[in-house]
């Protein structure tokens, strides 16, 4: 039996889990599979041999509750390999696997080329906890990533990177971007005319220029062919990006900034043509 534990009741998480038990009944090979929803108070079953943990919150009560294998999807990758450090027994013993849910660092440096080829330099800002490898870039382009050690610091810090960057570049850092900071981030990057790019469609309607990102959706297709995989021979992938990718541009910031910036359709293109092919 297949578990499926959601941190919360939210939309994004429901999406998941509707999209997934629509995978899973669309493949043949899966249609034994069940998927009913654990709350987060519930403990474990004997009849489980594999979780799907959607979320950090569910992945933390999935490795406290279970003693199957876990699929932690819809996760940073930065949270879950904290987590791992927190239950080295479960990691060296490789019962655990994860769907992230932030894009490869080539990708999205891909899609700022694609999208925006004259915003060359790249700000990003990161808090201490956050574990970042900051990425080999492209010719033409450069990072501007400086570290934050407390609220206290933010703007000024976010005042300093903005002056020398051509765009600021969301991290799922949730010490730095969190919703009671969001919209001052979203006000002061506006002000200095410096496009913010976002990690979700979220972030696009709230005022980024644009995002690119992997929806519930296509998280949990992914996640269907891992359970699929796992049902024939019961080991489980190894911690991977998402496979498909969405993109989201705000055309009334684009116009507002003065910023030239192409549909969708032809980033996509662009950025296949660069060799960042994807479904």
């Amino acid at each position: 039996m297949v578990r499926l534990v959601l941190s919360d009741s939210t939309a994004p998480y429901q999406q998941f889990s509707t999209a997934l038990n629509k995978a899973l009944s669309a493949t043949s090979t899966a249609n034994k599979a069940t998927l009913p929803i654990l709350e987060l108070h519930t403990g474990g079953d004997k009849k489980t041999n594999l979780v799907i943990a959607v979320g950090i919150k569910a992945t933390e009560i999935a490795l406290a509750d279970f003693d199957v294998p876990v699929l932690s999807v819809m996760v940073p990758k930065a949270g879950y390999e904290a987590l791992l450090e927190k239950h080295l027994l479960r990691k060296k013993s490789k019962t655990i696997s994860a769907i992230y849910l932030d894009q490869p660092w080539n990708r999205q440096m891909s899609f700022i080329q694609a999208a925006l080829p004259k915003h060359g330099i790249i700000g990003i800002l990161y808090s201490p906890n956050t574990h970042i490898v900051l990425p080999r870039l492209p010719q033409g382009m450069s990072l501007n990533a400086k570290s934050v050690r407390s609220g206290e610091t933010l703007f000024a810090a976010l005042e300093n990177i903005l002056e020398s960057s051509d765009v600021l570049l969301v991290t799922p850092d949730s010490e730095i971007y969190s919703s009671s900071n969001l919209r001052n981030i979203l006000l002061t990057s506006y002000r200095k005319k410096v496009p913010l790019i976002g990690i979700s469609q979220a972030y696009v309607n709230a005022g980024a220029l644009c995002a690119i990102f992997s929806t519930p959706e296509q998280i949990a297709w992914q996640a269907a062919e891992a359970i699929i995989s796992f049902a024939q021979n019961r080991q489980l992938p190894e911690p991977q990006y998402p496979a498909s990718f969405s993109i989201g541009i705000n055309q009334q910031v684009a116009n507002s900034l003065e910023i030239e910036i192409a549909p969708p359709e032809i980033i996509r293109q662009r950025m296949e043509k660069a060799g960042e092919g994807a479904r």
